[in-house]
């Protein structure tokens, strides 16, 4: 099988070298205000952020993981644009969220009281059994939780299996 040349007509010139892993999305009702919250509870710092003729769009991620990105995409239709209409936004929970993993038990009890004190605490910090942690949960701006854990065992057991 020979490989197809796709360089002449695609618009990017970087690609990585093997398939992989590179974000989630998200449809948000308030671009703007979502943005903000993953700045203010999150590490995610604003890749980019453009407007088209269909909405708004942003990507967040970690500014120290340009070898292996990984990014949150956020995508707010204006009116008579969204695709998805009418369905209504999806949000991650009761279960489903996203997962940022802490390096001090002190720091997931610090951002479930800065949750706490903003009205998105979604589940207070507590002791949950192995794998688990210690965690607590937030609900962002529609709703979508992103749980906090400390002592849960993912960096770890990514660092001891693939280095």
């Amino acid at each position: 099988m020979t490989a197809i040349d796709d360089s002449a007509s695609a618009t990017h010139s970087l690609r990585p070298t093997t398939a992989r892993w590179t974000h989630i999305a998200l449809r948000v009702s308030d671009i703007d205000a979502t943005i903000a919250w993953y700045q203010e509870f999150t590490t995610l710092e604003l890749l980019d952020k453009r407007e088209d003729e269909d909405g708004y769009g942003a990507w967040l991620g970690h500014s120290d993981a340009g070898e292996f990105p990984f990014v949150l995409v956020l995508a707010q239709f204006f009116e008579g644009r969204d695709p998805f209409a009418p369905t209504p936004l999806a949000k991650m929970a009761p279960f489903n969220h996203f997962g940022i993993e802490l390096p001090n038990k002190a720091d997931v009890d610090e951002i479930a009281a800065r949750g706490a004190a903003a009205g998105c605490l979604a589940m207070p910090a507590r002791q949950m059994p192995d794998p688990i942690g210690y965690i607590c949960f937030l609900e962002d701006p529609d709703g979508n939780l992103v749980e906090f854990s400390f002592d849960q065992g993912v960096y770890e057991k990514v660092r001891e299996v693939w280095g």
